[in-house]
């Protein structure tokens, strides 16, 4: 199957959310890896994928770190 590249307000359909979110990820960082080809932004969806099965947890409790083995008292 060929790798699809589409445009950020299909990508972040795609990924469950808002534009104006991914837009915000792609300026300040933690966003999925894009292309910036002329003035258009693109992400293929191998690489929207990838970055949603990096997100996947185990608990809400940690802060999204699954490092985290074990809740420390305060």
């Amino acid at each position: 199957m060929p790798l699809k590249n589409i445009r950020v307000k299909e990508a972040a359909a795609y990924v469950g959310l808002s534009k104006s979110s991914l837009d915000k990820l792609r300026c300040f960082g933690g966003g999925p890896r894009f292309y910036k080809l002329g003035r258009s932004v693109v992400y293929n969806t191998a690489d929207l994928d990838a970055w949603v099965v990096e997100r996947a947890r185990t608990s809400t409790w940690c802060a999204n770190d699954n490092r985290v083995t074990r809740a420390t008292a305060a």
